[in-house]
């Protein structure tokens, strides 16, 4: 137990953290560098609200960590503290399809709704068409404009379909009291691409594409939340610029920068260390990746753990410098026949290979066969120490 005893005294005593909550991703900054612009566009969109008239259906792109949710919250935020002030009926609800036990089914998203309108149904068991009732009736008590803004809205459009969001869209036909609008937020450009073309006649009226920041914005953005989270002369020299190096390089993502320099203030601290180092930033960096690609794999759908196992199977036994969409098929249709589980078409499995390009566990080009036509040349990206691990974690999953 001394040992215990020497952990928690050096911790308490090394605390390198003024406020290191100010570098979570909860954390919701008065002001917003860089997003001045795109700001104001989301602004002037949802603005007619205040005039009690129905906006535009938004929808809001751009990588992960470009500020898009915190951009859209800040506007949402603002709207609502004028129209509180002015005693306006507008009501802007704000939704993650992307949290568990939320974004499964068209029910529960409706029912999470409902939920925040201040109803109530139950976790399951009604009839959907029944549970769109109760959603109507809750939002017709009383004339009322409703923006409904739905994070990650992709995300819950491969879960379920995009039948979910035309449906939510030809509620305003139905509607006397109220009128409905979606602000949608989504990390994947070409999401109404793939949309059913009723569906997205019906939702594509106002586009924003949130660019990635540069090393220099990011830098500027860690330098303010560091002054709040970290005690005086704490950062070694060219930490921030490091973090900031780091982030640019995986498509701008100041979340990604964010925890890079507050893992790495961590790890200092469980050290001894009086000063958070560069090679704190090299130890973060690497943690964080392992994390993540454990978390994702561990979390993924069955379907996703079946295509991206074919994918190892294919780089550790052929060993072969190229794979193809094609080689991964073959393997993910017996995959699917050992275990039992239902065999999704080439497209499908062409799109979740698109998937792990876009999160980086995979690198995927497009190479061209002449009259063969086109096809994508995989190469796995996931670390060789991480590689073993995984595949127990994927085969445990799956039941082989």
């Amino acid at each position: 137990m001394r040992n215990l005893d020497k952990i928690f005294d050096t911790l308490s005593v090394n605390n390198l953290f003024e406020d290191k909550f100010v570098l979570q991703s909860s954390y919701k900054p008065e002001t917003i560098p860089h997003r001045e612009k795109e700001i104001e566009q989301i602004a002037t969109i949802m603005a007619p609200a205040l005039r009690n008239e129905r906006i535009s259906n938004l929808f809001v792109y751009g990588g992960t960590g470009t500020g898009k949710t915190l951009s859209v919250q800040f506007v949402k935020n603002e709207m609502s503290k004028r129209a509180r002030t002015n005693n306006l009926k507008l009501r802007i609800e704000y939704l993650n399809c992307k949290l568990k036990k939320v974004s499964d089914t068209e029910y529960r998203i409706l029912a999470e709704l409902i939920k925040q309108l201040g109803g109530e149904v139950p976790a399951t068991g009604l009839p959907t068409e029944q549970v769109y009732n109760k959603f109507i009736e809750i939002i017709e008590k009383e004339k009322q404009l409703i923006i409904l803004v739905l994070d990650e809205i992709d995300q819950a459009v491969k879960k379920i379909s995009d039948n979910f969001l035309y449906n939510l869209t030809r509620l305003n036909s139905e509607l006397a009291n109220s009128q409905i609008s979606l602000v949608g937020i989504s990390n994947d450009l070409k999401f109404l691409d793939v949309l059913d073309p009723r569906v997205r006649s019906s939702l594509g009226e106002e586009e924003i594409v949130f660019p990635p920041y540069n090393a220099l914005q990011l830098q500027e953005i860690l330098k303010s939340r560091a002054d709040k989270a970290f005690k005086k002369a704490i950062l070694e020299e060219g930490v921030i610029a490091k973090c900031a190096a780091f982030a640019a390089r995986e498509h701008g993502d100041a979340r990604r920068a964010l925890d890079l320099l507050r893992v790495s203030g961590e790890l200092a601290e469980r050290e001894g260390s009086k000063k958070v180092l560069l090679k704190h930033v090299d130890q973060a960096n690497e943690k964080i990746d392992k994390d993540k690609i454990i978390d994702v794999v561990e979390n993924a759908p069955k379907q996703q753990q079946l295509v991206l196992l074919s994918i190892m199977n294919l780089a550790e036994f052929n060993k072969p410098d190229k794979i193809f969409t094609g080689d991964i098929y073959n393997v993910y249709q017996e995959l699917c026949q050992k275990s039992k589980i239902e065999m999704l078409t080439q497209r499908r499995v062409g799109d979740i290979i698109g998937e792990f390009d876009m999160i980086g566990l995979i690198n995927a080009k497009v190479i061209s066969k002449g009259r063969h036509g086109r096809m994508r040349e995989i190469k796995l990206s996931i670390p060789d120490k991480l590689i073993e691990k995984l595949k127990e974690k994927l085969n445990e999953s799956l039941s082989f």
